[in-house]
């Protein structure tokens, strides 16, 4: 999969993604998404490689579908965007990070923004939602400039959350 927009280059992942992957968790970049990174040299060529057969599947209602942001100036993989489907709600949810470097920047609205048209166009489906912690307003804020509108606020635990937290629950039709 390839989206092209005015800055970045959203592409499929690659093995050779991991050490871009690894710096972005170390800069706690990824705990959202993943927990607690400390050991993430030890397990992301798995998470990797398992990315990119879920990616061959192309089933945004299996687990998850994950994809490199890169920079189009200097080529750096800086964040990724995709999906991941909640069993518990039944729903398939925008997820999307930028590594702290190249954050308020407008990568992430890009990024997202690019991703939910081609979710909507690509997929049998007339919605996508998104989840942010409530205490997170630079994501909520991102997602209402993509265009998702607020559904509700609520507790809520999330895969990697230690306890429930606070989410605000959005969502975007065709």
């Amino acid at each position: 999969m390839e989206i092209i927009t005015e800055r970045l280059i959203i592409r499929s992942l690659k093995p050779e993604d991991k050490s871009a992957f690894i710096e972005m968790a170390s800069d706690g970049s990824l705990y959202e998404i993943f927990g607690d990174c400390r050991e993430c040299g030890k397990w992301m060529g798995g998470w990797l490689r398992e990315a990119i057969q879920l990616d061959l599947e192309n089933n945004p209602k299996k687990d998850y579908l994950a994809y490199a942001v890169v920079n189009k100036k200097d080529g750096a993989v800086i964040g990724s965007v995709g999906c991941s489907y909640y069993q518990d709600l039944g729903e398939t949810g925008l997820t999307y990070f930028i590594g702290s470097a190249y954050r308020r920047q407008g990568f992430a609205l890009e990024a997202a923004k690019a991703y939910t048209d081609y979710f909507l166009k690509n997929y049998n489906t007339d919605r996508i939602t998104a989840a942010a912690k409530a205490d997170n307003p630079a994501s909520c804020k991102t997602l209402e400039r993509v265009g998702f509108r607020l559904l509700e606020t609520r507790q809520y635990q999330d895969i990697n959350d230690d306890a429930p937290h606070e989410y605000c629950f959005y969502e975007m039709k065709k």
